[in-house]
């Protein structure tokens, strides 16, 4: 099934319900089906055809995502790109993407609004491709990742049964809606009549007012704006009760933080949610509580594997119905990615006694110090529970003596020293003493992406200029 005939049958079937909820604006799923109509209509008249890529640099608003469902409707390919990446990689991706139009403010978008609805290309094969995401490019330039419509349908549903999502759910739409998290949650509310609260850019004291105002019952976020969240001061006077569902995916999660959100929300369901933009979801584990940063067992639509002939590497089978078929215009990249039918996701894991799994860092990221692998998940996941470490980030830097040593890049309160640090390290009873770090960079605040994943290859650049 296409995403317009999808959007199609919830208005059908809740035509009163809350779709789309913005500082100015609510609209219900026949209110949004009508601006689709008629926002496609003016799609057309400005040349955009059926097949044809729109590229927006946008954030969150309800613009962005009533331009979103217009794509659908008309039965072109949406290509958000971030407003937060160089003006160069925003061109480079335009460019790459063969964009017909490209639209840049929320006004230009409102000027779409045509009067007459456009009948919508329900007969769409659902092969055809949905939306254009691009990878965030830590190496080389973005790579663009098309994915057809029964992938971002499936993908969608999948979130809704994965993450406990009950009909008329509502969730907070702060996550970019460049990046599949965001892409997700948004569908995932279609799918079953359910609600998109957006919030156009990330402010925790804001987030947590929307919880309380517009009564969301869903989380979809990265790690570190959990970590915003449970240490907002704006958090003791919110009732969080209403919050149900709470999921995390882009790294994995401290247990430490697992506790905190765990505490500060109460959550019924505790989801890591571990995946990518080529294959939607890999793993699912949906009782944090019970194994903080585990990424669990295989998810509905996917076959997994670790790699016997490397280390460990996580492969998943291109047969999932979330999977994309390929690269846009980069056969390199799909021979490097794409090997045997199994798709190289470049992280590295392990299957512990119960059979669930658990990803412990980037093959790209592991630390080889005297001979021994070093992940640094796990030590970064005991330094997480040190008194007064409110974030800390694992990198390799070059050693004479052992190839490499661990580094450890920590913000931290005042009064912190690498003395207690290393001290609480010697007597953690899960992390090898010669695993922990040999060397503490007292840092103000960690490079993050504009999904909130931490840049370890920056801080490992910024240990090579000091």
């Amino acid at each position: 099934m296409n995403l317009a005939l999808s959007l199609v049958y919830t208005a059908e079937r809740t035509p009163g319900a809350e779709a789309l909820v913005g500082e100015h604006e609510r609209l219900t799923y026949a209110e949004l089906r009508e601006r689709a109509a008629r926002m496609a209509s003016g799609l057309q008249a400005r040349g955009v055809k059926r097949g044809d890529r729109v590229a927006c640099v946008l954030t969150n608003e309800p613009e962005t995502v009533e331009l979103y469902w217009a794509c659908q409707w008309l039965g072109a390919c949406v290509v958000p790109l971030s407003h937060r990446a160089s003006p160069s990689d925003v061109d480079y991706c335009v460019d790459d993407s063969g964009a017909t139009l490209v639209l840049r403010d929320p006004g230009d978008v409102r000027e779409l609004v045509a009067a007459a609805e456009h009948p919508g290309a329900l007969d769409l094969d659902d092969s055809a491709h949905s939306i254009q995401l691009y990878t965030s490019g830590t190496t080389g330039r973005p790579k663009g990742v098309p994915r057809s419509h029964r992938a971002e349908r499936a993908s969608g549903l999948s979130q809704v049964v994965q993450h406990g999502l009950r009909p008329g759910h509502r969730t907070l739409g702060v996550m970019p809606l460049y990046h599949t998290m965001g892409i997700h949650s948004l569908l995932a509310a279609s799918l079953v009549g359910g609600c998109y609260v957006a919030q156009p850019s990330w402010d925790a004291g804001r987030a947590l007012d929307l919880v309380k105002t517009q009564r969301v019952s869903a989380l979809y976020l990265a790690p570190t704006l959990y970590f915003d969240l449970v240490h907002a001061p704006e958090l003791e006077g919110v009732d969080t009760s209403g919050v149900r569902a709470i999921a995390y995916a882009g790294s994995p999660m401290t247990g430490a933080l697992v506790e905190q959100v765990a505490a500060a929300f109460d959550p019924e369901i505790f989801v890591n949610h571990y995946g990518s933009t080529e294959i939607y979801t890999f793993s699912v584990q949906r009782a944090q509580r019970e194994k903080p940063g585990c990424a669990g067992r295989a998810a509905l639509n996917a076959r997994l594997r670790l790699d016997p002939s490397g280390e460990g590497e996580v492969l998943c089978h291109m047969s999932s119905d979330e999977a994309f078929t390929g690269y846009w215009n980069r056969p390199d990249a799909d021979e490097k990615a794409i090997r045997d039918g199994w798709y190289h996701t470049g992280d590295v894991g392990r299957v512990d006694e119960d059979g669930d799994l658990w990803v412990v860092g980037r093959v790209d990221d592991m630390i080889v110090s005297g001979g021994e692998n070093v992940h640094p998940v796990e030590v970064e996941d005991v330094l997480a529970r040190a008194p007064g470490v409110r974030e800390v980030a694992v990198v390799a830097a070059p050693d004479e003596r052992w190839g490499q040593r661990v580094v450890a890049c920590v913000v931290a309160d005042d009064g912190i020293t690498a003395d207690a640090l290393d001290a609480f390290c010697l007597a953690s009873e899960t992390l090898a003493r010669f695993k922990r770090p040999r060397e503490y960079r007292f840092v103000a605040e960690l490079p993050k992406s504009p999904s909130g994943k931490i840049l370890r290859r920056v801080l490992r650049e910024q240990g090579d200029e000091a």
